[in-house]
């Protein structure tokens, strides 16, 4: 196999740039083309990182024999599409979080993937976090003994993805902040709790800022319409039972300046033995001298903190994604029991 990874982008938005930055300090992997409708993000990328090919869609893109390897980098309503349209073109795919609007198509992804025999992964980013890193060598460790809860949280005070653009429209996004930033904190706390089989969840959303036009963000380049209803939630909270009898708390927010300060996002885990916060990570426990709190501060990390750098070894060397495609299907099927119980006001049994 080519040392060299070959690689594009489609989609020319805000996250795409942090992969195309991560694609030119990857010493293994070449930015060979971009897929992006609009000309002028098209064309600031490519003469941002030297990028010899343009394309208006991702189809004339997949068809470049020259192209080993994708990173799909698009609004979620495109995610299911392209990834399966990139898989069946013969290409490895590294999608954005999250996988898909709905189960259903996560679900056809994997089947297409499967049926492809390429590297499929999904860029879950705080996997590769150090802190996440160095949190789960603790507890492989047994510092905290049986793990039997966690408490995660991503509380922005005013971090609405610009509101009129297709992240606040239902139809085009799939859902707020529970999709947005919720799937980060929820992918990572089952990791470090290397426990995605869940029982039952009860949630509820709200959306009581953004339709208000309050707590607006910057995040984003795509097009604005102000005149566009708020069709999302700003706020949803759930509590996740395990099918091993561990809980999880889940509490996420665009838009929650009414609130104390207080740290932005974290994870708390309980164990029979010990504590861990992050971020940082911090193991908490009762010592003979008494409580104590410990920094971890290892540098040796099993992974990269890059999770385009893991992708691209993994299609070189042969090597297993650090987020299978199947425990990012299971977080999927979460994320549409948040948002069926949150409708229905009942407790969802998956």
């Amino acid at each position: 196999m080519t040392k060299t990874l070959r690689c594009a982008v489609i989609g020319a938005g805000a996250i795409s740039t942090e992969h195309l930055n991560s694609l030119a300090l990857c010493r293994r992997a070449v930015t060979v083309a971009i897929a992006e409708p609009n000309r002028k993000r098209a064309r600031e990328a490519a003469d941002r990182f030297d990028i010899p090919r343009i394309y208006p869609d991702h189809r004339r893109l997949l068809a470049d024999p020259d192209i080993d390897a994708v990173i799909v980098a698009v609004p979620n309503y495109l995610h299911a599409l392209i990834a399966m349209d990139a898989l069946k073109a013969g290409k490895h795919v590294l999608l954005e979080k999250p996988m898909a609007m709905n189960a259903r198509q996560a679900a056809a992804i994997i089947k297409a993937a499967e049926a492809s025999r390429r590297v499929f992964m999904v860029g879950m980013n705080f996997r590769f976090h150090a802190q996440t890193q160095l949190a789960r060598q603790a507890i492989q460790r047994g510092e905290l003994g049986e793990l039997y809860h966690a408490r995660c949280f991503y509380l922005r005070r005013a971090g609405i993805p610009r509101i009129g653009s297709w992240f606040t429209q239902k139809n085009l996004s799939g859902g707020g902040c529970t999709l947005d930033i919720g799937v980060h904190m929820l992918d990572a706390s089952l990791h470090l709790m290397n426990d995605f089989d869940v029982a039952t969840v009860a949630a509820q959303t709200h959306a009581r800022l953004g339709p208000q036009k309050l707590g607006n963000g910057t995040w984003g380049k795509s097009e604005i319409d102000p005149r566009l209803p708020f069709t999302v939630e700003d706020y949803c909270t759930a509590l996740i039972r395990l099918k091993s009898g561990r809980t999880v708390q889940f509490e996420m927010s665009w838009a929650a300046f009414h609130s104390p300060e207080q740290r932005e996002m974290g994870i708390d885990l309980l164990g029979s033995r010990g504590g861990l916060s992050l971020f940082p990570a911090r193991v908490c426990r009762n010592h003979s001298a008494g409580y104590e709190t410990l920094i971890l501060d290892k540098k040796r990390l099993p992974q990269p903190e890059d999770r385009v750098h893991h992708f691209v070894d993994c299609v070189l060397d042969g090597k297993r994604p650090f987020v299978p495609p199947r425990e990012s299907l299971k977080v999927q099927k979460i994320l549409d029991a948040i948002y069926a119980s949150a409708k229905t006001r009942r407790e969802v049994r998956l």
